[in-house]
């Protein structure tokens, strides 16, 4: 950050943006949240999107929800990181806030998928990426199945979906690492050791 920029108390150098990307039914919901919670000063980054809010849904926390113009207005001035279609409803990753977080050094978790994590490379090379992988493809299937929320038609073409990308995220180049979520508890573990030891390691490069 540069000298003359108004620094918080909390600021560090610390900032990154971390990508933790996988197949629906892998888990990576609930290892981005674990990372969240076990890394002090990490932020998630909320998404745009143009899907309806639900009951559920927490405007600024879970998304934030804009109008198919408003999305497609921001689209057009640059303002995401990235964008992806799933399912006729839009999301972008915005560029501004993102930037801003890593200025404060904080560590920001961005859940996106293997095309959203290439765009994102390419725009912050240094962005650290780890990928949920299932421990098996009928794992995978189980898992979907259990979650018991769509027809079974719909559970095929993420299960058909979810094997095309877990070949893609193999073969792209852009993963530091990948996580067998086989026992939740140890994967959550595993990625905040991950993530430490990257973060240690830049610091070390800067004070070498």
């Amino acid at each position: 950050m540069p000298e003359h920029a108004h620094r918080l108390p909390t600021d560090t150098d610390d900032g990154m943006v971390l990508i933790i990307s996988g197949p629906s039914g892998a888990g990576k919901t609930t290892i981005t949240r674990g990372v969240e919670r076990g890394i002090p000063g990490s932020v998630f980054s909320v998404s745009a999107t143009t899907r309806q809010r639900t009951d559920a849904d927490v405007e600024g926390v879970d998304y934030r929800f804009v109008t198919d113009d408003d999305f497609e207005t921001m689209k057009s001035r640059g303002e995401f990181l990235e964008t992806a279609g799933v399912y006729g409803k839009k999301y972008g990753t915005p560029k501004a806030w993102v930037l801003e977080q890593i200025k404060r050094g904080r560590l920001v978790i961005l859940e996106i998928d293997v095309q959203g994590a290439i765009s994102v490379k390419q725009q912050i090379p240094d962005a650290y990426a780890i990928y949920i992988l299932p421990p098996s493809e009928s794992s995978l299937l189980e898992r979907l199945r259990s979650r018991k929320r769509e027809s079974e038609e719909i559970i095929q073409r993420r299960y058909e979906q979810g094997r095309a990308e877990i070949e893609q995220a193999r073969t792209c180049g852009i993963y530091n690492a990948f996580i067998v979520n086989d026992v939740l508890e140890d994967s959550i573990r595993k990625a905040i050791e991950l993530v430490n030891d990257e973060r240690s390691r830049r610091r070390q490069g800067r004070h070498a």
